[in-house]
């Protein structure tokens, strides 16, 4: 039985246009939350698969949102199941279930609710790969990303100096700017993708997807990243990406891509063929599997329950709820501490 699959977008986010060709309109997606919602359905419906956009919340069937679309208290009935995309935020406490970006937050869970279930996220759309006209040169290296997700020793000028030495210029896209002028789809004249968040091994970013990763594997360019829980997930081998703890690691890591064409073709090569596991056509597949393996049984298992059953759920969920609270309460003193000791510092 097809049940109604909806992707919610709230009036006050609506997006001015709803694309027909997601690669032709990448500059949409510029919006993080578009990325789970508008984008998967843009492409579950070119494929043919039936499912709908609403502006409304509907009061029954499977309804797919992200996490800032939803308020903390919302509260499915009886015959609606709320999946919500998580993305890089806090859980939803009322959601029977959740679409995570990263291996490392999947749950499931002994009850019939309340498991997180793993999709990787789309890759770039429209992504420019890299012009094959550039042959075998070795200069540019490429960030696409908000530039204060770097780690601070590749903003410092002691750092460019020494890529400027190994022969190489820093081409840093900050995707936080909206203006036209800044392609943050284009790496036709990237020849090195570097991402590093943090140098220290102690923090894996569990909520951070592999996107990053899966952008250079599309645009045929070796990547340099961090350490972190997503990329080290997809890990199959060393060709898959290069990982550095330290800045001297990454210096030491560009000039052998430098010197060493052959290890860098094998790289590139092997990127390719990684590549394929996130076109978005295999992606809709595992989307479409997805909603047919585990939302649509959940969906029945929801409408089925008792209405003592729903509630105890929500009653249990609810110290889920006061967690989140706690955590952001945490999360806010920690960054006023932060600030407010590097004022110190500097005055």
């Amino acid at each position: 039985m097809q049940y109604p699959i909806y992707f919610y977008i709230p009036k006050s986010c609506w997006p001015e246009t709803i694309p027909e060709d997601v690669d032709r309109h990448w500059d949409i997606f510029i919006v993080g939350p578009y990325n789970w919602t508008l984008q998967t359905y843009c492409r579950l419906k070119s494929y043919g698969f039936g499912c709908e956009l609403v502006d409304r919340m509907p009061s029954k069937g499977i309804v797919f949102t992200h996490r800032d679309y939803l308020d903390d208290g919302f509260q499915p009935s009886s015959h609606l199941l709320l999946v919500c995309l998580q993305a890089d935020r806090f859980p939803h406490p009322y959601a029977q279930l959740h679409v995570v970006q990263n291996p490392k937050q999947v749950v499931r869970s002994s009850n019939k609710f309340g498991s997180k279930y793993f999709l990787p996220h789309w890759p770039q759309p429209g992504l420019i790969p890299r012009d094959p006209n550039r042959g075998d040169r070795f200069e540019n290296l490429g960030y696409f990303g908000v530039e204060k997700q770097l780690a601070p020793e590749l903003l410092e000028p002691s750092y460019q100096e020494k890529l400027n030495q190994l022969g190489l210029k820093n081409c840093t896209i900050n995707t936080e700017h909206t203006n036209q002028q800044y392609r943050w789809n284009d790496y036709s004249q990237i020849d090195l993708f570097v991402a590093v968040r943090s140098f220290k091994k102690r923090e894996e970013y569990l909520r951070k997807p592999a996107t990053k990763l899966y952008g250079a594997w599309h645009a045929g360019v070796p990547a340099i990243l961090g350490y972190e829980s997503a990329y080290r997930a997809e890990r199959q081998s060393e060709l898959d990406y290069i990982e550095v703890a330290s800045v001297e690691e990454l210096l030491t890591a560009i000039e052998r891509l430098r010197d060493d064409l052959s290890w860098r073709k094998a790289i590139i090569e092997n990127g390719k063929k990684r590549a394929q596991e996130t076109e978005p056509k295999h992606l809709t597949e595992r989307w479409i599997e997805a909603i047919e393996t585990v939302a649509i049984p959940t969906y029945e298992a929801w409408c089925s329950e008792s209405e003592s059953a729903r509630q105890q759920f929500f009653k249990n969920n609810y110290l889920i709820l006061i967690q989140n609270k706690l955590e952001r309460s945490a999360k806010e003193i920690s960054s006023k501490a932060g600030n407010l000791i590097q004022k110190l510092k500097i005055s």
